[in-house]
């Protein structure tokens, strides 16, 4: 069973990635390391107050930290919160295995007897 706690954390973390912009973010900072908020603004047709907006949220998803260099402000991709995603993708997958699996042994094999045969 999943724990509620575990829940409302996914749900965070999903909410964050909704957005394409959010999403793209967080692919510029799997691709190049941490990035100065003005850097990655750059990439974007928005303001930086926008690109601050979207970033804050990650943040508060768990999955970008901020870290403070004199006056740059450097954004960095945290992976452990889409690790928790695909543990709860993963537990859904081996569900489904199981399921495909007798699935497929009642095809091949046909229905298990349940008490006596008619052929008595």
């Amino acid at each position: 069973m999943v724990e509620r706690a575990q829940s409302d954390a996914l749900s965070v973390v999903f909410k964050a990635v909704s957005d394409p912009t959010r999403r793209t973010i967080l692919t510029l900072l799997a691709q190049n390391g941490p990035m100065r908020v003005t850097d990655i603004h750059r990439q974007f047709d928005l303001s930086l107050n926008s690109v601050s907006k979207h970033i804050k949220v990650l943040e508060r998803a768990g999955l970008v930290a901020r870290r403070t260099d004199w006056r740059e402000h450097l954004i960095e991709l945290n992976m452990a919160p889409l690790s928790e995603v695909d543990d709860w993708f993963a537990t859904l997958r081996s569900i489904w295995e199981i399921r495909l699996d007798a699935l497929e042994t009642l095809v091949t094999q046909g229905p298990k007897d349940k008490g006596a045969s008619d052929h008595d």
